[in-house]
């Protein structure tokens, strides 16, 4: 199986921490040199500094807000003049939870500037690149919600779906060029958006945070919480030569916990 990087070029976004962290991990140990992108210029050097090397890559970071997405498109278009990019990993914090007859108009625009349009910025701005090269990977992080959606998370149920439906769209246009564009899925991982869900429904429910993780793992076939480790993996193969016939998919990375087909 070919799984080999070599001579890619990676740009992982939320790439400081969590599943973006842990997937910039493992393209970096397949041979490709990558590029970080979050807002935090501390935890971006300290992540790219702990990359692997194992052919003596030149990983790097790029600072920028995923909700400016004009600032974000020039700064993606000048990486990408210095050096190609192939392989796009699109992966933002999810929006904040309540039902979705509740959230209000701004609450829907930031959310789809944050998500959808910050993607199609960064995949503009690197499409000249990726076809250049003959090669192309857009890899989107989004939610199980996009089979089924979730309670109390209305505004990212909806805005997933929306970046899923963008995702397939491309998936038909760009193949031809040999670029694939691919959803990944992620169920409960130990992650601090995770975290976030733990304490906003303890809040909200006055119920201890292991009690409901215990209810949450209680739809989990496997029984426990993926590692992020466990997502990258999914992540890395997507981005792989192996994968060249793997295109407009949705792949749940979620312990069986999906129930629909």
């Amino acid at each position: 199986m070919n799984l080999d990087l070599a001579g890619k070029h990676a740009l992982v976004c939320g790439g400081s921490q969590g599943i973006g962290r842990a997937a910039a991990e493992e393209l970096a140990a397949l041979g490709a040199e990558v590029t970080l992108l979050a807002r935090s210029r501390e935890a971006l050097e300290s992540a790219a500094a702990a990359l692997p090397r194992p052919r003596g890559q030149a990983h790097a970071w790029v600072a920028a807000d995923m909700a400016d997405t004009a600032a974000l498109g020039a700064r993606l278009a000048a990486l990408a003049s210095e050096r190609p990019v192939q392989i796009l990993i699109n992966n933002t914090g999810g929006p904040p939870g309540g039902p979705a007859h509740s959230a209000d108009a701004a609450q829907y625009l930031a959310a789809f500037q944050q998500h959808l349009l910050a993607n199609h910025s960064a995949l503009q701005a690197l499409l000249p690149g990726m076809r250049g090269s003959g090669y192309g990977r857009v890899i989107n992080v989004i939610s199980t919600s996009v089979k089924e959606p979730i309670r109390n998370l209305g505004v990212s149920n909806t805005i997933r779906g929306a970046v899923a439906s963008w995702a397939k769209t491309l998936a038909t246009e760009l193949g031809p060029f040999g670029i694939t564009v691919n959803n990944v899925l992620p169920g409960y991982t130990r992650t601090q958006r995770l975290d976030q869900i733990l304490a906003d429904r303890a809040r909200n429910t006055g119920k201890d945070e292991k009690a409901i993780a215990d209810a949450m793992l209680a739809s989990v076939p496997l029984g426990r919480f993926a590692e992020a480790s466990e997502i990258a993996a999914v992540i890395a193969f997507l981005a792989s030569p192996a994968a060249a016939y793997v295109n407009g998919i949705n792949v749940p990375v979620d312990g069986g916990r999906t129930l629909s087909l």
